[in-house]
């Protein structure tokens, strides 16, 4: 029996029609993307790190669908999901689904191998997840006949729709995405290796419904090269701490306002991510570090992550009370 990694040639794997459920979260994934960012929320732990803080990510969760968040993706990067066990998981998105009661998607984050992606994914769709984001698999590199092998065997043991992520040691080419899409539950690709050459093949060679999210590191800093590539939709880790700021630059996206673009891209982005490239992890560290100074139970990150101390937290807090300021807002 022929099977979706046979072959490389997306003109020859076999193509089946995309389930209802993956067909219908797509579209309605699209359309609300188009009302806002798509939130990653952190996970909220205690004060010495060791458990889940149910209520402060209850709280947390509330707070993203209040700025106007269109999906949100729980225990995915800036969640730490390296770091949860299957019981905190589980807790993060069973709060997850209580709290949107349904009002937008959940996406849950699941990984590494695909033994332990499929029991994440199982976790996710018991707990009523409405879809998956695979994260990269662990440490080594892999062919792409691998890749595809590694797809496979996760998408045959879930019924629930399945967005890639590129990023690390995980890189598809045109070819072997176009031969996954064809699977009927991969609905789509967050790209955080900004290759836009190939994403420009990729993104003609994937039927118009795939979808496809800018997932760089600090996205918004990367917008506009990724939108005249086609790919407008975008992650913002920015959205929670200082959903004011993101919220911001999100309309002007919608309006057009290149202005206020410029002015919080060079004005707030591009000093956050000067500070963030300075320390590994501190692109997570920085966001929990700031949603915690403004009051939010999310608790502090987790080895081998570190918190910003010193002059890092305040510069840290210098740049969030400007971007705050640029937008109208109050720290």
């Amino acid at each position: 029996m022929t099977t979706y990694g046979d072959t490389l040639n997306p003109t020859i794997a076999p193509a089946k029609p995309r389930d209802q459920r993956s067909a219908a979260f797509a579209a309605r994934l699209r359309d609300q993307a188009r009302t806002g960012v798509l939130g990653f929320p952190l996970s909220s732990f205690t004060d010495d790190g060791s458990a889940v803080d149910v209520e402060g990510f209850r709280a947390h969760i509330r707070r993203h669908v209040e700025s106007g968040a269109s999906g949100l993706f729980v225990g995915c990067g800036t969640g730490e999901f390296p770091t949860l066990d299957d019981t905190e998981f589980r807790d993060l998105i069973r709060t997850a689904v209580e709290e949107v009661g349904g009002a937008i998607p959940v996406i849950a984050g699941a990984g590494y191998g695909w033994p332990l992606a499929r029991r994440f994914g199982a976790i996710a769709e018991a707990e009523g997840a409405d879809a998956v984001l695979l994260m990269p698999h662990y440490l080594v590199g892999a062919p792409q006949d691998g890749l595809i092998a590694h797809v496979e065997k996760i998408a045959e043991h879930t019924d629930l729709p399945i967005v890639l992520y590129q990023r690390g040691q995980v890189a598809y080419t045109s070819e072997s995405l176009s031969t996954l899409s064809k699977i009927p539950n991969v609905v789509g690709l967050k790209d955080g290796r900004s290759d836009f050459v190939e994403l420009q093949r990729m993104t003609l060679a994937t039927d118009p419904d795939f979808l496809y999210f800018n997932g760089a590191l600090t996205a918004e800093i990367q917008y506009r090269p990724y939108a005249a590539v086609g790919i407008a939709p975008y992650s913002s880790a920015v959205n929670s701490c200082v959903p004011e700021v993101a919220g911001a630059f999100f309309s002007a996206t919608r309006t057009g306002d290149n202005e206020l673009m410029d002015t919080l891209v060079r004005e707030f982005y591009s000093p956050l991510v000067a500070l963030r490239d300075r320390v590994p992890g501190y692109a997570v560290s920085l966001i929990k570090a700031t949603a915690r100074m403004r009051g939010e139970r999310v608790g502090p990150v987790r080895a081998p992550l570190l918190s910003p101390i010193g002059d890092d937290l305040v510069e840290l807090e210098h740049i969030m009370r400007h971007g705050l300021r640029l937008v109208g807002g109050e720290f």
